[in-house]
């Protein structure tokens, strides 16, 4: 058998494949990792901080009941913090589908449920009520 011999052409470049081209890319690496590490850690911690906050409110409709052609009450449950004044905008719709009410209903008492019943003045008959959605009321 006849041994092969390498050409001048048959030696990758210097350098190029060499051991420190593996090092260069395994601290690449490592500091990509570190990097994703952190923005994954912050926005873990920023979700939770977010999610914990006492100034989430939300809201629902437990029932309503027309009571007349010019009303419609609304039992609205709002969860918000003991100490977050919130404002909730719930509506009336009529027969044809059309809003016939609305109100702004503003809760400051201190606890973090509230059930309370809205009266919502109507133009005709109400035939549904919905929360329109709650927020933290702005501050005066």
């Amino acid at each position: 058998m006849a041994a092969v011999q390498a050409g001048p052409h048959d030696s990758p470049p210097a350098g190029r494949y060499g051991p420190g081209a593996d090092a260069r890319a395994d601290r690449r690496l490592k500091i990509a990792a570190i990097v994703a590490g952190v923005l994954v850690t912050a926005g873990i911690g920023w979700y939770g901080y977010d999610s914990m906050s006492g100034d989430r409110v939300s809201g629902q409709v437990v029932a309503f009941q027309a009571v007349s052609d010019q009303a419609l009450q609304i039992h609205l449950e709002v969860h918000k913090g003991a100490g977050t004044v919130a404002v909730c905008t719930v509506r009336s719709v009529g027969e044809d589908h059309a809003e016939v009410g609305r109100k702004d209903v503003r809760l400051a008492q201190h606890a973090k449920q509230v059930d309370t019943v809205v009266t919502v003045r109507t133009t005709a008959r109400g035939q549904t009520g919905e929360l329109v959605g709650c927020s933290t009321a702005p501050r005066d």
